[in-house]
């Protein structure tokens, strides 16, 4: 009667009308009071629908991300518009997609930062992903003409690291505090080459199945969320023991 029952709402749910045309509106009737009734009784029912409903969204998430990463390995790895920290030659390569007014992504960094410091082989690729709104935007297309003027390192740390929410005025403070020449960058930031990479950044990040930030991908491996140091470390180790397969 469970399985039935189970069959019966996801055919109901799933608003099949060619069957549902089957059915009379008597037999039709009958048929959703049967389930109403049976739910009223066992209503952890509708808590294991749900459950079944969720793991099977996150296994075709998973499988649109695993094949996301090996269709798109290059734009992921090697997109030119990326800035690269760490060892530009590393053998392994970690990727994060972020936002400045990301919390998460604010908490992470001291990980990040601790974690380049003691591995002299890892490779980093930073993703603007402003998903905030404008301040992030802002903050995300001044990060990339910083890189112009060889300070993109400098801002990002710096935007990364400040305390509350980032502002355009926020990010004007920190970039004239870095030593950038703010009509210069102004210019860049409103240059077509800048709004392409956010603009390609949000088509990977949807091919990939990101929805938040911050995100990470460590060779065939794409983890949504915080990660502190010994996680991060963890993968990246077990990428170097195997070898890359796409990074």
């Amino acid at each position: 009667m469970r399985n039935l029952l189970i069959a019966a709402l996801m055919f109901v749910g799933a608003g099949s009308f060619a069957q549902a045309a089957e059915f009379n509106p008597d037999q039709r009737q009958e048929m959703e009071s049967i389930i109403k009734d049976y739910l009223l009784a066992h209503p952890e029912l509708l808590r294991e629908m749900s459950d079944l409903l969720q793991n099977k969204e996150k296994l075709a998430e998973e499988e649109q991300r695993k094949g996301g990463l090996a269709r798109h390995a290059d734009q992921v790895f090697r997109d030119k518009g990326d800035f690269v920290a760490g060892n530009p030659k590393g053998n392994v390569t970690m990727v994060e997609f972020f936002d400045y007014n990301c919390g998460w992504c604010k908490k992470g960094l001291p990980e990040v930062l601790s974690l380049l410091e003691s591995d002299k082989e890892l490779r980093f690729v930073l993703k603007e992903f402003p998903i905030f709104g404008e301040d992030s935007e802002y903050a995300a297309k001044a990060a990339i003409a910083a890189g112009a003027q060889g300070k993109y390192w400098e801002l990002h740390v710096a935007m990364l690291s400040h305390e509350g929410k980032i502002t355009k005025s926020t990010v004007d403070e920190l970039a004239a505090t870095q030593g950038l020449d703010m009509e210069k960058l102004r210019k860049d930031m409103d240059l077509p080459a800048t709004a392409d990479i956010l603009s390609r950044n949000r088509e990977l990040a949807s091919a990939l199945a990101i929805n938040g930030t911050p995100a990470f991908v460590i060779d065939d491996k794409l983890v949504p969320g915080y990660l502190p140091k010994d996680e991060l470390a963890a993968s990246i180790n077990e990428t170097r023991e195997k070898g890359c397969s796409l990074c």
